[in-house]
């Protein structure tokens, strides 16, 4: 079950957080969104939709529209696709405790098979949102010792790379 560990860090009872399980209509595209969260610390929960959930990192620094800036992206489970349009206060004593805002949202588009780029550590897609457009990357880190989580970096990419040439 893609959310299950999602769902195991969470009392519905107390959060507003969405549970997610229900299926709902399939988009023409897939969905992404970058979320403003006010946790332990700032940071920013970028999001991309697969099937009916949201693959999920943690940008403690937010996205870079500059191509020379490459962002640490800490890998988080699976979220729930309603979470895309989930904004408010996660109560203090849960997890994620804080504020959730949505920074930016709208479309995006593989550049190949994401399952197996996801899996091979070099994701590449398209994004058409509100503030972020164009050709972007996500890049799995070689993990050191004793981490939890996965470490990947994002960054801009060249809107004229490989799969065709995307609109300003």
């Amino acid at each position: 079950m893609a959310l299950r560990e999602y769902r195991r860090k969470r009392d519905f009872a107390r959060t507003p957080e969405p549970r997610g399980g229900r299926r709902r209509r399939r988009t023409r595209e897939p969905v992404f969104v970058v979320q403003r969260h006010s946790a332990r610390s700032l940071h920013f929960d970028f999001r991309l939709q697969h099937g009916s959930v949201l693959w999920s990192w943690a940008v403690p620094k937010g996205p870079s529209r500059d191509p020379r800036v490459k962002r640490l992206a800490v890998r988080t489970e699976d979220h729930p696709l309603a979470y895309a349009r989930f904004a408010g206060v996660i109560p203090v004593g849960e997890y994620g405790a804080g504020k959730i805002a949505v920074w930016d949202r709208g479309t995006w588009r593989p550049c190949g098979d994401p399952e197996l780029g996801l899996a091979r550590g070099v994701l590449e897609f398209a994004l058409d949102g509100e503030k972020l457009h164009g050709r972007w990357h996500l890049v799995r880190m070689r993990e050191r010792r004793g981490s939890a989580r996965e470490s990947w970096l994002l960054f801009k990419g060249r809107d004229t790379d490989r799969c065709g040439t995307l609109p300003p």
